[in-house]
């Protein structure tokens, strides 16, 4: 528990065999998580083997996609808080205190891998990614008029329970994107959040997305239209009122 508050852990994996059961150990081994729950989204051979090694709790969810298994997760977790993080070894599962430590004061707190002092050498955080989540970032804080972010790709979050139900009951997307739909959704509903900057180390393995770089281009161009189109939905929305 945190603070009189239980707390689980989701962590979604496809192609993480190599870091999973390393990662889920680390979240455990912080004393205050009561769950971690791996969300088997189809992932490479081998994998639920490396989860067994842990005390986490595995569900398979045969939808594929980043979005399909963060909503599997986020149903499954019954606790006061839920964090998400990826299992690939970017993040530092150390640097959830840092995210809980806002939680007090807001109902979602969103890490930021675009601040220069916190990517390690060899992440895969180059200018062009960089400056590109930054831009959609301010894109945002200019269309909707909302705190200041400097990421919007970040994957390592946590929330309270009740804006994950929030999320989950306006959630459209299964795939790459849905992280930015989740805080698009925040964004819209005037959830009290903050961004944070969190450590950003190279990964474990290669990416099923920004390993390449016509995926990369491509799920940014996607999500520069899901800015659009949902701050229209919602002009269209407030209008109708």
């Amino acid at each position: 528990m945190w603070q009189g508050k239980t707390l689980s852990v989701v962590l979604p994996t496809y192609n993480e065999k190599d870091s999973i059961a390393d990662i889920a150990a680390r979240f455990e081994a912080l004393e205050i998580v009561d769950e971690v729950i791996v969300v088997n989204n189809n992932a490479a051979e081998g994998t639920s083997q490396e989860v067994a090694r842990t005390g986490a709790r595995e569900v398979v969810e045969t939808t594929q996609g980043y979005g399909a298994a963060i909503k599997r997760g986020l149903r499954e977790a019954d606790t006061d808080l839920v964090a998400i993080c990826e299992p690939d070894g970017t993040f530092n599962p150390e640097d959830l205190r840092k995210l809980l430590a806002f939680m007090p004061e807001c109902d979602y707190v969103v890490g930021s891998r675009t601040v220069s002092n916190f990517i390690w050498h060899g992440a895969n955080m180059g200018p062009f990614l960089q400056w590109g989540n930054w831009a959609v970032a301010k894109l945002i804080e200019v269309l909707y008029n909302t705190s200041y972010l400097s990421d919007v790709g970040c994957t390592f979050r946590v929330m309270t329970r009740e804006q994950a139900s929030m999320v989950l009951s306006r959630s459209r997307l299964d795939g790459s994107a849905y992280g930015l739909e989740m805080l698009l959704i925040a964004v819209i509903m005037r959830t009290k959040l903050v961004q944070v900057p969190v450590n950003y180390h190279p990964r474990v393995g290669v990416s099923s997305v920004t390993g390449d770089l016509g995926k990369t281009i491509k799920l940014g161009l996607e999500m520069i239209l899901l800015v659009l189109k949902m701050r229209l939905r919602t002009v269209g929305i407030r209008r109708g009122r």
